[in-house]
């Protein structure tokens, strides 16, 4: 993942931001930092999965400037307070693998609809691929999302009347 771009909160650089603090106000206030930093990082990325493998050893978690690095247990508690506020939702029961939501699947349909209707693309078929990587959407803030967080916007699109998805791979949007 490039970071190129990227404006890293002050705490990053500051070291007992690595390390858990015992009191409690200061560490509420450490794990909203946390939590903003790992949404506004996956947002600026445009991606939503972790591995919570690779997540000590990532730039997000291991400051190499500082020498310092985030615990693996740390990591599973602010991942855990993620999950709490419904900003993380685990891909498996074994917690190997989650989906960081940084913009809820409401937000995202609301997202390409606004798009769609603007265009007056409104009762055409398209292709999940050609609307997640294709030209035509290339500069909007869903082009290159992962397909399962944009077949979850088409679910709420769905819901709503805005949309229906056909055969799993094509979808027609709705006025």
């Amino acid at each position: 993942m490039s970071t190129a771009g990227f404006q890293w909160p002050w705490q990053y650089n500051f070291p007992p931001f690595f390390t858990i603090q015992p009191n409690c106000d200061t560490k509420s206030k450490q794990m909203d930092a946390w939590c903003d930093l790992i949404l506004a990082f996956y947002k600026h990325q445009g991606k939503s999965t972790l591995r919570v493998a690779d997540a000590q050893s990532s730039e997000l978690f291991c400051n190499k400037t500082l020498s310092r690095s985030l615990s693996q247990k740390d990591i599973m508690e602010v991942l855990s307070i993620l999950e709490k506020r419904g900003n993380l939702k685990w891909q498996d029961k074994s917690k190997t693998s989650c989906t960081i939501v940084w913009k809820s699947a409401g937000q995202w349909a609301d997202t390409i609809y606004a798009w769609i209707h603007q265009r007056g693309m409104v009762n055409t078929p398209f292709t999940i691929f050609e609307l997640c990587h294709g030209e035509d959407t290339e500069g909007q803030e869903f082009h290159g999302i992962e397909e399962h967080i944009f077949l979850s916007a088409l679910r709420v699109l769905e819901q709503r009347g805005k949309a229906e998805v056909i055969g799993g791979d094509g979808v027609k949007f709705f006025i």
